[in-house]
């Protein structure tokens, strides 16, 4: 049986993922900092990380779906501090797991990573910058990562996701959640089985000629 390590795992997309991966008959293993998850651990953490990885690999399928949304202000009110944090989840969580967990990977000669990045990432966000920002080093990320193993058969692709009905959500500002809804043709969020849906088959034998790739699921908002 293969096992998945799912960060970000007790709630929103990262339990639907969960949820999805363990119907499909992997072993998941959930990670997050609080909360309902089989591991708790910090991915800024890199040496909680690292102790992690020595606990529970080899896994053979790694989805970061941690992440903060962040400062929700204008560019010129965040706090540098604040900005830091947002990178230091979302940018530097996914590189420790990877770097945690990747080895395994390579020697066995088969692994699927999936990072969470964001429509934001590629479109950017008014009053979202460090989100923006971070999400936008998360697909650069997989982008050179998928390139360096692509002959490991260790696929590393990325997800960017608009407006999807998670808690994470409940913290954006009323306005800026109305923009970037109204940006979607369908008209409506996204639902976390959706996603999870479009992670099942990046983290299968089903995807085999695709790596360093970014797949939209954004109701049709597509930037590039």
């Amino acid at each position: 049986m293969r096992r998945a390590i799912v960060t970000g795992g007790a709630r929103g997309l990262g339990l639907a993922v969960a949820e999805r991966l363990r119907e499909d008959g992997l072993e998941v293993v959930t990670v997050d900092r609080a909360g309902d998850a089989d591991r708790h651990v910090d991915v800024t953490d890199r040496e909680a990380v690292l102790e992690l990885a020595a606990e529970v690999a080899p896994a053979q399928v790694l989805v970061n779906c941690a992440g903060i949304v962040g400062p929700n202000v204008p560019i010129l009110e965040v706090e540098p501090d604040a900005w830091r944090q947002t990178f230091e989840v979302n940018v530097m969580g996914t590189l420790h797991m990877m770097q945690a967990f990747l080895p395994g990977m390579i020697d066995a000669g088969w692994g699927r990573v999936v990072n969470v990045a964001s429509m934001a990432g590629k479109d950017g966000n008014p009053g979202l910058g460090a989100y923006s920002a971070s999400k936008a080093a998360v697909i650069g990320l997989t982008k050179s990562v998928g390139k360096e193993l692509a002959t490991t058969g260790v696929l590393v692709n990325a997800i960017a996701p608009a407006v999807i009905a998670t808690p994470m959500n409940d913290d954006t500002a009323h306005d800026v959640l109305a923009h970037i809804t109204s940006l979607i043709p369908m008209k409506r969020v996204g639902q976390p089985e959706e996603v999870a849906s479009l992670v099942s088959w990046l983290a299968s034998e089903g995807v085999s000629f695709s790596t360093g790739a970014v797949y939209d699921i954004s109701g049709g908002r597509a930037t590039y």
